[in-house]
């Protein structure tokens, strides 16, 4: 029987979840707490490739991931009369894209009654002992966890409360995004549109397979913006800003629906990067730990692994923490620092320059390019280390 059963997760998206099912299975008793009063519907679409789909498979969650995927084709570049320029197939690239919020339902119905939750609430204060974490709540009383895990994102309370301020790990990659609602006659249906500005990118995700499209923004600054990141109406200020006046393509149209939205998502292109994800009883994992950028388009991936490990070596150290979480750190490590490296996706979405926004149009329409894309994915598929299985070496729970 596993020792520091009595875990807390915060945090109940992609990364919390799947890290809250796995610990049932192997016999913990996870709690997630989660600041919403429910789980998060919508977001954006997220990519499950390789290991990733292996770890959903071995959730048994594979079948209804493909009834609820999207069937978006791919990446269309159009110009200010809507004419398009040059393509990206990405379907039949051996992933799976599914919107945010479905995979959340999914990975919740999957976990079951062994999860307790406690939505509307956070995470105050964190006191370590050597037996144990006493978390102190925003609204509830105080209790006491054996191991406290942050699954709770870019901006995470726990990292922020047990390893210190976010400036020291997050990395600016020169651009913001948003992304809302969108009224999705304005997109090709099971494309991705995207217009450019110099610097500047509008864009709308149209699945056939929802009735919601999104319409998407992003635009370089290489200067840090300075705003809170729960203020949603000084967000919407910023992208309004950043597209004030401009009134080529559909911009005015998408732009007027996403300030509309209560929904609206806006943040840094940032990456996290950290010498080490645990300290103490406390460890992260996922964006919290070693966020990749959604330019990477490995965020649930790098979730659902991570997570899928860190509860294996909780389950094979039987619970002894300072084991599991340095073998979950030297098992997952490489694969992070591969996803971190995102190479040129920023500049293929938001060239720099009119001359950059043109030499992209021609290389995409390249054949070679498309090459190259599967080459690299197949590379880094073989070259990764096979997962381990677990549940055949885990302890006994009884």
């Amino acid at each position: 029987m596993p020792t520091n059963k009595q875990i807390l997760i915060s945090g109940a998206s992609i990364a919390g979840l799947t890290l809250a099912y796995w610990l049932a299975r192997h016999g913990f008793q996870p709690t997630v707490i989660e600041r919403a009063p429910g789980l998060r519907a919508g977001g954006n679409g997220v990519d499950l490739r390789d290991q990733a789909i292996e770890v959903a498979e071995r959730m048994g969650i594979m079948e209804q991931v493909l009834a609820a995927a999207t069937d978006v084709q791919g990446m269309r570049f159009v110009n200010a009369a809507h004419h398009t320029v040059a393509r990206i197939e990405t379907q039949g690239d051996g992933g799976v894209e599914i919107m945010r919020g479905d995979l959340v339902a999914i990975l919740h119905q999957a976990a079951g009654d062994d999860v307790d939750y406690i939505f509307s609430d956070s995470i105050r204060k964190l006191e370590q002992t050597g037996d144990g974490v006493t978390v102190t709540f925003e609204h509830g009383p105080a209790r006491r966890f054996d191991l406290v895990i942050g699954a709770d994102g870019l901006h995470s309370t726990v990292r922020n409360l047990a390893f210190g301020p976010e400036s020291q790990f997050l990395e600016h990659q020169d651009h913001y995004f948003a992304f809302a609602n969108a009224d999705a006659s304005l997109g090709e249906d099971r494309w991705v549109t995207m217009y450019n500005l110099p610097g500047k990118m509008a864009g709308i995700y149209r699945s056939g397979n929802h009735a919601q499209a999104k319409a998407y923004f992003m635009f370089r600054s290489e200067r840090r913006i300075s705003y809170d990141h729960r203020d949603i109406e000084e967000q919407k200020r910023l992208i309004g800003e950043a597209f004030a006046g401009e009134t080529s393509w559909r911009i005015r149209d998408l732009l007027a629906g996403a300030l509309a939205d209560p929904d609206f998502y806006f943040d840094a292109l940032s990456q996290v990067r950290m010498a080490s994800w645990s300290s103490g009883r406390v460890a992260l994992v996922g964006d919290a730990a070693y966020c990749a950028s959604p330019a990477s388009g490995a965020g649930a991936e790098l979730a659902l692994i991570g997570a899928y490990r860190l509860a294996g070596e909780l389950a094979v150290a039987a619970g002894a923490h300072e084991t599991a979480f340095q073998r979950y750190e030297r098992s997952n490590r490489e694969l992070v620092n591969k996803k971190q490296q995102i190479g040129p996706n920023v500049h293929l979405m938001v060239p720099k320059t009119r001359a950059a926004r043109w030499m992209r149009d021609a290389l995409v329409r390249l054949p070679l390019m498309r090459v190259m894309a599967a080459v690299a994915r197949l590379t880094q598929s073989r070259n990764a280390e096979p997962l381990p299985s677990y549940l055949t070496t885990s302890i006994a729970t009884g």
